[in-house]
């Protein structure tokens, strides 16, 4: 039995506490100190997590009840679509006061933890997609055929998104909040969306969850964007002359 799925979940962790960790004395924590963004981070991706593998293993005919080390198994992995809405759950009910401003807080460290996730590939030999003949192939043990990288794709992709929105917020965001946080679930959603095709399940991922990500995602930004917009016309509107 493989129980690698531990050592992903410690790589995600550590990526999510060392962003945040790095990220508190330029800003990130104006509104709540580092540790409590690290407790809320953790919480809600524990939750997340364990409602993904608890809807994973059960899917895949198991029954986590009977026989609960199979929640720690690799195999079946985690559901995204439920784990993404446990983890926004809980982070919506725990920063229920200032849910946007601490969304738009954590929500590049949770996209670099989701890098460290696809990063941990190498522990669980999980890295592979489809083939190619590209230089930078990987082969699987006892196989002279290359695969794409795919899970490093992604990984990649993540990071250098999530510290672009580091740097971007460090030079002073304007945007109303809950804009970087909508930001992240779409990037999160849409780079997902561009490498599934590499992946050797083609058809059998998530792909709606992803879209329905993506789509919630500009909805959301729209929305937000528009009535940062329809303040300040009011504002205008009311102002002395």
């Amino acid at each position: 039995m493989e129980f690698t799925l531990l050592g992903a979940a410690f790589v995600a962790v550590a990526t999510v506490w060392l962003f945040i960790y790095l990220e508190a004395p330029r800003g990130n924590a104006a509104v709540i100190c580092d540790r409590g963004l690290w407790d809320i981070a953790v919480t809600a991706a524990v939750v997340g997590v364990f409602v993904g593998r608890f809807w994973a293993v059960v899917a895949s005919g198991g029954n986590p009840l009977t026989a609960p080390a199979d929640l720690l198994i690799i195999r079946s992995g985690v559901a995204t679509g439920p784990a993404t809405v446990a983890a926004l759950a809980t982070l919506a009910w725990m920063t229920r006061d200032n849910v946007l401003a601490l969304a738009d807080a954590i929500a590049p460290a949770a996209l670099a933890g989701l890098s460290g996730w696809h990063a941990s590939c190498l522990i669980r030999e999980g890295c592979l997609g489809t083939t190619t003949e590209l230089p930078w192939a990987m082969f699987q043990s006892g196989s002279s055929v290359g695969r794409h990288p795919v899970e490093l794709y992604a990984s990649i992709l993540l990071g250098v998104a999530a510290i672009a929105l580091v740097v971007y917020k460090a030079r002073g965001s304007r945007l109303p909040p809950g804009v970087i946080a909508s930001s992240v679930l779409g990037l999160a959603a849409g780079i997902r969306l561009l490498t599934e095709p590499l992946r050797p399940s083609l058809g059998g991922g998530p792909v709606a969850w992803y879209w329905v990500g993506l789509a919630a995602s500009i909805a959301a930004i729209v929305w937000l964007l528009r009535t940062r917009s329809d303040e300040r016309s009011e504002s205008t509107v009311h102002s002395p002359t």
